[in-house]
């Protein structure tokens, strides 16, 4: 089973639900159908095309994905719950891991910027580093 992983998840099981997927996905970022000319490189008729009734390739199914910002997965059926329930336990709480990964990386980021520093005072002074 094919799955596009976006913010809204959608399992998916045939061609016209991966394409309303790609259009969920783009008009979730925000994206007109000619801003994907600038992101993958096709003209925004092909897109359109595309993204109405198109059959596209796995590499073109690779960078539609690439350029909304998400990734292609095939899921074994076994695993497919486990993964649906974490999906959905992420658009249930968004930002929350993300919150905590940013917090932890700001604080290791403060820590090595006061490291160098005291090992180095002169540091970026210049511009060179």
């Amino acid at each position: 089973m094919l799955h596009v992983t976006v913010k809204a998840t959608y399992v998916i099981t045939n061609m016209s639900s991966i394409l309303q997927q790609i259009k969920r996905r783009r008009l979730a970022l925000g994206l007109k159908q000619n801003d994907m000319m600038l992101r993958i490189g096709v003209s925004r008729q092909q897109y359109q095309r595309l993204e109405s009734k198109g059959n596209p390739r796995l590499d073109t199914l690779e960078l539609l994905a690439k350029g909304l910002n998400s990734e292609l997965m095939l899921i074994p059926r076994e695993k497919l719950r486990a993964v649906m329930a974490v999906l959905e336990q992420e658009s249930l709480e968004p930002n929350k891991e993300h919150v905590a990964l940013v917090e932890k990386s700001s604080r290791s980021a403060k820590e090595d910027i006061k490291k160098s520093l005291s090992d180095d005072p002169w540091q970026g002074l210049l511009g060179g580093d």
